[in-house]
């Protein structure tokens, strides 16, 4: 919820410092200060991809061909609402004809927002399949991401024939299936995937500690996503003045931002057993919890879709000494 913190107080202290007289506040100055979110959470997300590629080497090419095009689209989206707002704050500065209408360069965001989430969501469709099973449900959140995305698309498109801001409702159909779709897709997978993990524990306080940081970053990641989409749409339908963008400019990296924190967390829940004679314990994206016994490792696995783990090797000698860890 931090990340949420600074649009919300702006969002809060409005009235107070926001007086819209100028020609470029209504529309440019939660643009602005979107942005500002925007280049942050892009700042995290190209050290989240460095500490992802030099750290997990041994992830399969087709998971870092994916965060490789997510780091791009990632890249074309701030490059290109910067450049838009150059042009708008500095090259056309005071150009009241200028700054009420919309461009291509800014049509870009609503598209490359829905691409981006519809990217992410895809992989966690992927990741409840293969963790659950269960097709009815992977099949609804794909359907939630493809409207993500369609809506995203259509309202770039929709900019094209309806430019001026302050006419921006005349296209409340798609905008509501863009941003409606995106949260509905949200809730199903972090409910999906928390419900699978509860449903997992061991009573082995190694695993559960393992499956309850687990749920906490899936509600963490999830929750973040659905709540921003919600409050744009709620601000998009019910305000006129352009203050969802303070939201909706930030949102494409706050899903990037929330799967590499999932990707790159597995180090984190690296550990070290008192009982285990200093083993490592790993838990990588297809997730084993190994759980230290008096002649054998017993292991409860989750299978996720994607990369390595390592884990201790069957040890009939209780003191450990022999034991070496084994690739699986």
């Amino acid at each position: 919820m931090p990340l949420l913190a600074s649009p919300l107080l702006l969002a809060t202290l409005r009235p107070f410092f926001w007086t819209m007289t100028g020609p470029a506040e209504v529309a440019h100055g939660p643009m602005f200060l979107g942005l500002s979110m925007n280049i942050l959470l892009y700042g995290i997300m190209i050290t989240q991809t460095y500490l992802y590629f030099t750290t997990y080497k041994r992830d399969p090419l087709y998971i870092k061909l994916y965060v490789a095009v997510l780091m791009v689209a990632d890249t074309l989206n701030t490059s290109f609402m910067t450049a838009y707002l150059y042009s708008s704050l500095v090259v056309h500065f005071n150009d009241a004809t200028y700054l009420a209408k919309a461009n291509w360069v800014f049509a870009t965001d609503p598209a490359m927002t829905g691409l981006i989430g519809a990217m992410v969501q895809l992989f966690y469709a992927w990741r409840i399949r293969t963790l659950t099973n269960k097709n009815s449900i992977a099949a609804l959140t794909i359907l939630c991401a493809l409207a993500n995305a369609f809506g995203g698309l259509a309202t770039a498109a929709a900019i094209a024939f309806v430019p001026e801001f302050a006419h921006f409702q005349k296209f409340q159909a798609t905008v509501i299936c863009w941003l409606l779709s995106a949260a509905v897709g949200d809730v199903i997978i972090t409910t999906t995937l928390v419900t699978f993990f509860r449903g997992h524990r061991t009573g082995v306080s190694a695993t559960d500690s393992t499956v309850d940081k687990l749920i906490r970053l899936t509600i963490q990641t999830g929750m973040i996503t659905s709540i921003c989409s919600v409050i744009d749409l709620g601000l998009f339908l019910g305000d006129t003045s352009g203050m969802h963008l303070l939201f909706n400019l930030p949102l494409a990296k706050l899903y990037s931002n929330s799967l590499m924190s999932s990707l790159n967390a597995r180090g984190g829940w690296r550990r070290r057993d008192p009982e285990d004679s200093g083993l490592e314990k790993t838990m990588p994206l297809h997730l084993s919890v190994n759980v230290p016994n008096t002649a054998t490792t017993a292991t409860t696995t989750f299978d996720l879709p994607s990369l390595q783990m390592v884990q201790p090797a069957y040890c009939p000698d209780t003191s450990r000494k022999s034991c070496v860890d084994s690739p699986v």
